[in-house]
């Protein structure tokens, strides 16, 4: 019986864009100077695989089967960049760090490679700036020799034949938008080379066991540049956050085939490049003022460890038709849901003033473990009550109003016991409420009992 013919397709040759007829252009990115190309389509790709027989023996292996193997990593000089990297850069990995203009990649990396470079080789391939530009920042941020090659090329084949030539441990593309394939292909930073370009590193970086590490640009939504296509094939995925006019900077990891995802480095910008701050809650603690209403400690979990960060809240009546809403490191839409839930279940007149929200050193806090301290934050700025410098905060909160626990409560109160703090409001768990010597927990089920506690544990007006 003869077999049915799957039908002819047309696909991009830059960004995979399929059509049933053929067409002198991408719609989807205007990137096929020669048109769409013809490809058998995927029915008649089952049928030639079907009838080749898999194409070979099967190689599937039972995991009883599979052998254990070491990881090899290599530190970066900055224990918090091995922390969101899992403990240090992994032979053979490929990495890819993004983050917006000026905020300071190249300088963090060129940090790194500086102390990376003393027993290790190490070759940059720098496409942005000039090799006298790069030693003028290596030379004022105070390094010094080093097994350390600048190499400014653009042209990928030429980078990978240097890679060949020196064998180096570790292999810098600053960046992947300017890298290059000939003068006859296609123009940088476009889809199809994004992708081609992340396609050779990652087969150099798994053949010759050199850990690639690339820079990358971000678009104005702050996701990296390109197609998604890029992040999935790199093994790790770093951000660098951080306002220009601000020292802090946040490395964050959100993706790591070789380590835990959402750790959270921190940096502060110096004239000497970035320096990594060891106690991080006590850097965000620092200068805080007593007695100021509004003014909320809460714990935020980055990663593994928890942070304790400073959460101020403004509450004054309103001089426009529509109240302001001002966020700034709470989301927008979150402050809008507390706010709402705080009038409908605890009486709160909200919707006639408006609301600032500030997170202090720029951190930015993404889980919802700092509801409850926002909602006490709001409370006591529109009724005028600090809250007590020795008051730490964190739960969820629902639409109802009630309180949700949150993991990590344990490492959480020690963190702050660790830091000179006496109480902490927390999420009612019951029997599972850990016991911390000498910090007091005030477990409550609805937010409405964590208000109450303001005058218990207030300061009384400011």
């Amino acid at each position: 019986m003869k077999k049915k013919s799957g039908t002819m397709s047309y696909e991009c040759p830059a960004c995979g864009y399929r059509s049933s007829k053929w067409m002198g252009f991408c719609p989807s990115c205007q990137d096929a100077p020669e048109g769409l190309i013809p490809v058998e389509s995927p029915a008649s790709r089952l049928e030639s695989f079907l009838e080749g027989g898999g194409g070979g023996p099967v190689r599937s292996l039972r995991m009883e089967d599979v052998g254990k193997a070491e990881v090899e990593r290599s530190t970066s000089g900055f224990r918090e960049f091995d922390r969101v990297l899992g403990g240090g850069f992994v032979r053979g990995s490929f990495v890819l760090l993004g983050g917006d203009p000026g905020v300071g990649k190249s300088t963090l990396v060129l940090q790194a490679v500086a102390h990376m470079a003393n027993g290790r080789k190490v070759l940059y391939a720098a496409g942005e700036e000039s090799p006298e530009q790069i030693r003028m920042r290596y030379d004022r941020l105070g390094r010094k020799g080093g097994d350390l090659y600048i190499l400014p090329e653009t042209d990928l084949e030429k980078i990978v034949g240097e890679v060949e030539r020196l064998s180096p441990e570790l292999l810098v593309v600053d960046s992947i938008q300017t890298v290059s394939m000939g003068p006859g292909g296609p123009a940088s930073g476009s889809v199809g080379l994004l992708r081609e370009s992340a396609s050779v590193l990652l087969e150099l970086a798994k053949k010759s066991a050199v850990t690639v590490l690339v820079i990358g640009h971000v678009t104005k939504e702050g996701v990296i540049a390109g197609p998604r296509v890029l992040e999935h094939l790199v093994d790790t995925v770093l951000y660098l956050e951080g306002d220009r006019s601000h020292p802090v900077r946040l490395l964050r990891t959100v993706k790591n085939r070789f380590g835990p995802t959402r750790e959270l480095g921190i940096f502060e910008m110096s004239s000497e490049g970035l320096r990594e701050v060891e106690n991080a809650s006590s850097f965000f603690l620092e200068g805080r003022k007593d007695r100021l209403s509004g003014s909320v400690i809460v714990s935020s979990l980055e990663g593994t460890r928890p942070l304790l960060v400073e959460l101020q809240t403004l509450v004054s009546p309103t001089t426009f038709p529509n109240p302001r809403r001002v966020a700034q490191g709470i989301g927008a839409s979150r402050l809008s849901i507390l706010a709402a839930v705080l009038e409908r279940r605890c009486g709160l007149s909200l919707s006639s003033r408006d609301i600032y929200v500030n997170v202090v050193g720029g951190v930015t806090l993404e889980e919802t473990a700092s509801d409850l301290g926002l909602a006490m934050s709001l409370a006591g700025s529109l009724r005028d009550i600090s809250l007590s410098p020795e008051v730490v905060v964190f739960g969820e909160v629902g639409l109802g109003g009630e309180v949700r626990r949150v993991q990590e409560t344990e490492s959480r109160l020690v963190e702050a016991r660790r830091h000179g703090f006496v109480h902490a409001v927390i999420p009612d768990g019951g029997k599972k409420n850990p016991v911390i010597p000498g910090l007091v927990t005030h477990p409550v089920r609805e937010v409405g009992q964590a208000l109450s506690l303001l005058g218990k544990l207030g300061g009384g007006k400011p």
